[in-house]
């Protein structure tokens, strides 16, 4: 296992981690490695969110997440502490989704979440609790790398276990906040977590995974949303998959090919009504309820302005799919900062614009308006508000957010 070259704890003073129990099996576990290696552990549980509405009934709330980090850190016999984070998670992270929703975009909170919660926060947080290190139950490993003359650089790594590689929600963390971050998870498979955590006899053993928005849990979207954005009736076009615009080439420019496919109602025929063009994304399918087609309806495209939301029938819509993407130049991120292509420079990667998204072969050139992400092959779903991701075999070299 790879750690920070000042985490040997047997040859130096014991180093404290505050460890971020969420009431979930990975942090659980995560807790129990690093006592077994020898830190001073603290489990710390924050609380972002206090409003349900909007959210599914059945899912757990946070009481049920506190009840059951703190029988975890109960039965690890290491002190256990609450933070209540809400205020700023809500102005960092939920304001920022809804301004996002609201101009047609899809944004990723669980991305911001760690960015400006986990890992800003938080980890003020345990800074006040005298902590070195702050450690998540995230599988993603971290390296670092000392230059000739003494610099480190620490990695951003992919988890060894692919089915579970959480690396591409840490994509925006900086040098500052890898430096006091630990992954014990990284070189474990799901099954072994599970295993350790039945025969530790942790409470969370046999928990179900979280799912839905990162401290908010599984929410009905369009109902969350319209707690700020009002819902508007408008039209659902659809747009023949000979549409003539199709057989225009848009391999001329970069510029060219990275922008989004521009209809017009006159374009398509009306096949439906929707509730507000801000509460659909890209390759949705759910949620329409337009049927009667040969096959299922799919969104290419929305207009908030016109409030139109273009659909498409079948996976193979000319409409879902783009070779390319831009990043404005103020989203463009590196992890590290001796990993930066200069301007007018291109390398090629492997990619993702989404989580658990097969990596997919593409060059990154890097021009004065920004990145612009080539695929090798054209990509389903390139959604604005997204994150796309390059990594270099198995590091995380950068990241920004899809600007069209």
């Amino acid at each position: 296992m790879i750690f920070p070259r000042s985490v040997h704890v047997g040859s130096e003073a014991m180093k404290r981690v505050v460890v971020g129990l969420s009431g979930g099996v990975d942090s659980s576990v995560a807790a129990y490695l690093l006592k077994e290696q020898g830190y001073d552990v603290i489990g710390l549980f924050m609380r972002n969110w206090h409003d349900t509405a909007g959210t599914l009934s059945g899912d757990c709330p946070w009481y049920d997440d506190q009840l059951f980090a703190e029988l975890v850190a109960k039965r690890l016999d290491i002190p256990f502490r609450f933070v209540d984070l809400s205020d700023v998670y809500r102005e960092r992270v939920v304001d920022y989704m809804f301004a996002e929703y609201g101009r047609g975009r899809t944004p990723n909170p669980d991305v911001l979440c760690n960015r400006e919660i986990k890992f800003d926060a938080f980890l003020d947080e345990a800074l006040k609790l005298g902590a070195d290190y702050v450690a998540t139950g995230h599988y993603c490993r971290r390296r670092d790398d000392v230059t000739a003359g003494g610099r480190v650089y620490h990695r951003l790594l992919a988890g060894v276990d692919s089915n579970k590689d959480q690396s591409y929600f840490l994509c925006q963390l900086s040098q500052g906040q890898l430096e006091r971050a630990l992954f014990p998870l990284g070189d474990i498979c799901k099954p072994e977590v599970r295993r350790i955590a039945q025969e530790q006899k942790l409470a969370t053993a046999k928990r179900k995974d979280s799912q839905g928005i990162c401290f908010v849990g599984k929410v009905d979207l369009p109902l969350f949303l319209q707690q700020q954005l009002a819902a508007r009736a408008g039209d659902i076009v659809e747009i023949p998959a000979d549409w003539k615009g199709y057989g225009s080439p848009r391999d001329h420019s970069l510029q060219e090919a990275a922008t989004p496919w521009q209809y017009a109602p006159s374009d398509g025929v009306k096949v439906g009504e929707h509730d507000g063009a801000h509460f659909y994304t890209i390759g949705q399918r759910k949620g329409l309820h337009v049927g009667g087609k040969p096959e299922p309806l799919f969104v290419i495209a929305t207009d908030v302005t016109e409030n139109v939301v273009y659909v498409g029938q079948g996976q193979s819509h000319p409409g879902l799919y783009r070779r390319a993407l831009r990043i404005r130049p103020e989203e463009m991120h590196w992890v590290s900062p001796d990993r930066v292509l200069p301007t007018g420079s291109e390398r090629r990667f492997s990619m993702r614009i989404r989580y658990r998204q097969p990596l997919q072969g593409g060059v990154l050139h890097v021009v004065d308006d920004g990145g612009y992400i080539l695929f090798d092959r054209p990509q389903r779903g390139i959604t604005a508000g997204q994150f796309a991701v390059w990594y270099d075999g198995d590091e995380l070299v950068g990241s920004g957010v899809i600007d069209r």
